[in-house]
């Protein structure tokens, strides 16, 4: 546990250490040999108009200042416009919020919505900095711990089953690091429930877009005291960018406007001109997923043959969550072998599950196909 100042604690993020060991194992054994399976960041880079988009820009000499605290105009309306394509619902961009990432996103959202000592409910497993988040600004993570037979995804029932009823809940469809989906009527009843309740829901979509065969839905749909949280690192393949955003219920626009004023000031300019661009990339934004396909095609044929058959759902995002239970070893120590054996960088599954993460671990298929090729031959061989 890190303490930072003389009252906030936020413990490491587990990825990043594993990103840190497979750079040093990479740095001693030649370029290019680590199989980079540990983090979920699409190789594929910012699409090609929305490089020309910011090339444009720099060339324009626009001194690309400060932007408004949620966004320049055009990008939230675009964003607006968005919602319209792919859900079929009328927003009003005074509604979306440009942030700093999905990351810079939770804190405002969390800061908006809840008051230090709240309950918030989530499902474990889980992504770490909504726990971690949570704790350092003194509100209270309770979590949901759930498995295959739910399809790790949290239900009305286990929500409705809370006493005291939490003040938010936070679910995540597609999740990381299962991939598991909640189907639109789940995610229905859920935000419904919430909203009856009283309960501030946070839905992370962060991965819409990378779906394979199963309906998507936005919470959006269902509630109009929802918050949504969404990204251009994973679909848009912009992680580097750090721009995301948020739809905000009416009575919490302006609180988390002002706590963006002063947190951030505005998201980089030059991202959003990217970002913005980016909406008319589909065609190569959706070859990237195709890949993405494959590689996930590819691991669920491949991991059973190298003795890993029980896997997650795999239903969206670009991840297989492994249970290694028969591997007879805790995942640190799994995962540490693996990176130094057979140069294949995953993540243990401790990160995202404190209670149940030694058993489990995380695939990241978002790496170049040959990669995972590579990848199954060598775990096939490696016990």
């Amino acid at each position: 546990m890190l303490k930072i100042g003389k009252g906030a604690f936020a413990p490491p993020f587990l990825v990043m250490d594993v990103i840190a060991s497979a750079n040093r194992v990479a740095a001693r054994i030649a370029p290019g040999r680590v199989v980079r399976m540990e983090v979920g960041q699409p190789g594929t880079g910012a699409p090609a108009g929305a490089r020309a988009a910011v090339a444009a820009a720099l060339q324009s000499g626009d001194p690309l200042g400060y932007t408004e605290a949620f966004g320049r105009p055009s990008l939230r309306a675009r964003i607006a416009a968005h919602y319209q394509d792919w859900y079929h619902l009328a927003l009003p961009a005074a509604r979306i919020a440009v942030t700093m990432g999905a990351s810079g996103a939770f804190p405002l959202a969390f800061l908006a919505a809840f008051d230090p000592g709240d309950h918030v409910a989530l499902a474990s497993p889980y992504y770490p900095p909504y726990v971690n988040i949570l704790t350092a600004l003194g509100l209270i993570p309770v979590i949901l711990e759930c498995g295959i037979e739910t399809g790790f995804q949290p239900s009305l029932a286990m929500l409705q089953k809370l006493d005291p009823q939490p003040a938010g809940v936070i679910i995540a469809s597609p999740a990381n690091p299962t991939g598991s989906m909640m189907a639109p009527a789940d995610l229905a009843a859920i935000a419904q429930y919430c909203h009856a309740s009283g309960i501030r829901l946070i839905s992370d979509e962060i991965y819409h877009g990378l779906t394979y065969g199963k309906p998507i839905a936005s919470a959006a749909q269902f509630s109009p005291s929802a918050i949504v949280i969404n990204s251009f690192s994973k679909y848009f393949s912009m992680t580097g960018w750090r721009v995301g955003w948020m739809i905000l219920p009416e009575d919490l626009a302006r609180p988390a406007e002002c706590l963006a004023q002063n947190f951030f000031i505005s998201a980089p300019h030059i991202s959003q001109i990217a970002a913005e661009a980016a909406f008319d990339c589909a065609a190569e934004l959706d070859a990237n997923k195709a890949r993405y396909a494959q590689a996930r095609a590819l691991l669920l044929a491949g991991l059973p043959q190298a003795g890993l058959p029980h896997l997650s759902p795999a239903d969206g995002a670009f991840y297989l969550y492994a249970d290694i239970t028969d591997r007879g070893e805790p995942s640190d120590q799994f995962t540490a072998r693996m990176l130094n054996e057979i140069h294949i960088a995953a993540s243990p599954g401790l990160d995202f599950d404190k209670s149940r993460g030694r058993q489990f671990v995380r695939f990241s298929y978002c790496a170049p196909l040959p990669d995972i090729e590579r990848a199954i031959d060598l775990l096939r061989t490696w016990r």
